[in-house]
């Protein structure tokens, strides 16, 4: 049995991320940052896009490059983590006892913040951890499994995973529900 590992932190996969980024794209953030200024793009989309279509760069190094570019100042210190969490102590609870489980599966896992949620990868998006009043919303990646009373259909939660599961408390982080993860963990390589 492999030795649970510390989970990736999102800070540290964003790092390096940024530092492979001259290697993967031909340019470093300071560089892209000029492209960006001099085509005179301003929203996020329209950076995006234009990393994409015009320099062919791929979505993630794209979307980086953009809220680093829209950035006035070097990066807050803030650690996305807690922003995620902060309205929401139960759920980070959760979270805390959940993730050493989920990184046990490989050290191939990565972690990356989005929007209100983590994003929990290996080559694809397996799961998504997110907060939500009074509970941890794990969103599973499940082709092919039937929905059941506690493995819901994902619905309206997030349509790029196909079911839900609402963990209330410590108690629910159980044997099913890293079977789900696992499952879903493999068949994302």
């Amino acid at each position: 049995m492999q030795e649970a590992s510390k989970p990736i932190r999102p800070e540290e996969s964003l790092a390096k991320m940024i530092e492979s980024l001259k290697e993967k794209t031909g340019r470093s953030l300071d560089e892209w940052r000029i492209v960006v200024s001099e085509a005179g793009w301003q929203k996020h989309g329209e950076i995006v896009a234009g990393l994409k279509s015009i320099h062919g760069v791929t979505h993630g190094f794209a979307n980086q490059i953009a809220l680093r570019a829209r950035e006035s100042d070097a990066p807050t210190g803030v650690d996305p983590v807690d922003e995620i969490f902060a309205k929401r102590p139960e759920a980070r609870a959760v979270y805390e006892l959940l993730m050493p489980k989920i990184a046990a599966f490989g050290d191939d896992i990565d972690v990356a913040p989005k929007k209100g949620y983590l994003s929990i990868r290996r080559k694809k998006q397996f799961a998504i951890l997110q907060p939500a009043a009074g509970r941890l919303d794990v969103g599973i990646q499940l082709k092919g499994v039937e929905p059941g009373p506690r493995l819901e259909a994902s619905g309206s939660f997030n349509a790029m995973l196909t079911h839900r599961v609402r963990v209330a408390g410590p108690g629910d982080v159980d044997g099913p529900l890293i079977d789900w993860l696992k499952a879903a963990y493999d068949s994302a390589n």
